[in-house]
């Protein structure tokens, strides 16, 4: 009987074992696929991206689609579109896009900036560079560039004029370089 209970646990521990590697290695595969899929734009959002220059810096880093990956910390399925500067993600919960500000339920804009948000995010993953100065608001949401298909929604939101900066130190993030790419 104590044979048979050692090699009982033997095999569960081995069984275990094996499911933590394979686990780790589903995950390192899946993260090596690429990033963005600009063809997954839909139509109306890619016509009104189609001259943009992806880059933006990070601590003087430029970031590509070639170097995205390191930066972001989280990513989800957006599921849920609030306005145009807060989104639901999937296993993150509330995401407030940092640096900015959209305009409100009732103000001037928010029909576009919500629906811009919409085009962009709805339905994909995001991927999300938290704050690292402060990484959430006092609601309690996390603070983030939103990346998706290789943009930085934040940025693309205040160089389309649906959002204007707003800045709240401590962030590790300035909105006022976005506007000079």
């Amino acid at each position: 009987m104590k044979e048979n209970t050692k090699r009982i646990i033997m095999i569960l521990f081995l069984v275990f074992a094996l499911l933590t590697v394979g686990g780790k290695l589903l995950t390192g595969i899946d993260q090596q696929g690429p990033l963005f899929n600009n063809d997954s734009l839909n139509s109306q959002a890619k016509s009104n991206t189609n001259n943009y220059n992806f880059s933006q810096h990070r601590n003087g880093t430029n970031i590509t689609t070639e170097n995205y990956e390191k930066y972001y910390e989280a990513k989800g399925l957006c599921n849920r579109v609030i306005d145009g500067d807060t989104i639901n993600v999937e296993g993150v919960g509330k995401v407030q896009l940092v640096g900015i500000d959209a305009p409100e339920v009732g103000q001037p804009g928010f029909d576009n900036s919500t629906q811009f948000v919409k085009d962009m995010c709805l339905g994909k993953t995001v991927y999300l560079d938290i704050d690292d100065a402060r990484n959430r608001d006092k609601y309690g949401r996390i603070l983030a560039i939103v990346y998706v298909d290789g943009y930085n929604i934040n940025e693309e939101l205040l160089k389309r004029g649906y959002a204007q900066i707003m800045h709240i130190p401590p962030s590790e993030f300035d909105p006022y370089t976005w506007l000079d790419n």
